[in-house]
């Protein structure tokens, strides 16, 4: 870094940044650890000089926090795609059923939310299609915080719901289906190629909630890329100009995954991909009736506690996933 002319380029000098500060997270991590370890020795034979059980006792608890420490470090290498560390972008849309699933749409966003909350991150929601009667049709979130991207990329796929219905008079039970995507989300020192001319740009107003302002005016934006055929639209802001901004935050991300795909080769990975995201096709079950049970049919991991993973606790699905790729 202090080399003459390391930083006549801007953008590859914070991209050798950023890489050592992964690097350097990395080698922070393994001597505390390694810290850690060495008290516990030492700690471990004062115990074992003065025959103290208590002080025996501390050390038992201690490795078993130095265990956990040992395990987190060995789950993130797993998190070590060249776009992991990014944020991510949250797609949720509601399958046939209409109001039903349009709910169930809406308690996975929250499941979601709540996740973000648990983990420290930042979410900001960029669009959102609200219901006809209940819950969205769809909401497009934006996630900050380091790992955001691998994390969430656990959770693309069909998700079922089987419950009594709220909305039936009959209290009957129904199955509702909800589709989740995520995209990395692009750096801004990462070059991707949108020609103006290839985007068509239409303006309209917005739904739902969100005062007169939103409703009265030609708010809402959608951009469609001609070329590839990727549509975005984004409505959650008062503002037709920070729409238009988030709008395009959208499509770099989701143009980065498509020209990355291509270069990478993944194109027939992508498409068995989104051939499993189809109704019934599910990912992860929830049951609420006739008895409470969440099981991730990938990995085979079960709780029997589907509130705690409707409020977010969500780790457990997440690490067995990741670790069994």
């Amino acid at each position: 870094m202090s080399t003459p002319g390391f930083w006549d380029n801007s953008e590859k000098a914070q991209a050798i940044m950023e890489e050592v500060k992964a690097q350097r997270r990395w080698i922070d991590l393994w001597a505390q650890l390694h810290r850690q370890q060495q008290e516990l020795v030492e700690f471990l034979q004062l115990a074992e000089e003065e025959n103290d059980a208590e002080a025996a006792k501390e050390v038992e608890r201690g490795v078993e926090e130095l265990e956990r420490g040992l395990a987190d470090l060995e789950f993130q290498h797993t998190l070590g795609g060249p776009d992991d560390r990014k944020a991510a972008i949250v797609s949720i849309h509601s399958g046939a059923g209409g109001t039903e699933s349009q709910d169930w749409a809406q308690m996975l966003m929250r499941m979601y939310l709540r996740w973000v909350e648990r983990k420290g991150f930042v979410s900001s929601i960029l669009d959102l299609q609200p219901g006809e009667e209940a819950g969205i049709k769809n909401v497009t979130i934006e996630v900050q915080g380091e790992f955001a991207y691998g994390y969430l990329k656990a959770e693309v796929g069909v998700h079922r719901l089987v419950r009594i219905s709220p909305f039936d008079a009959n209290k009957r039970r129904h199955t509702s289906f909800a589709s989740v995507y995520v995209y990395p989300e692009v750096d801004e020192s990462i070059e991707v190629k949108i020609d103006p001319s290839a985007l068509r740009v239409d303006t309209f107003r917005a739904s739902g909630a969100g005062g007169q302002h939103v409703n009265k005016t030609d708010s809402a934006v959608r951009i469609t890329h001609l070329p590839t055929g990727v549509v975005v639209q984004c409505q959650a802001e008062r503002s037709q100009h920070r729409n238009k901004e988030n709008a395009m935050k959208v499509l770099r991300a989701r143009l980065y995954q498509h020209y990355l795909e291509q270069e990478m080769s993944k194109r027939a990975e992508l498409e068995n991909q989104k051939k499993k995201i189809e109704w019934g096709s599910q990912i992860r079950s929830y049951v609420l009736h006739p008895y409470t049970m969440v099981k991730d049919h990938r990995t085979s991991e079960e709780r029997g506690n589907a509130q705690a993973v409707l409020d977010g606790d969500l780790d457990n699905f997440i690490k067995a996933y990741l670790t069994s790729r």
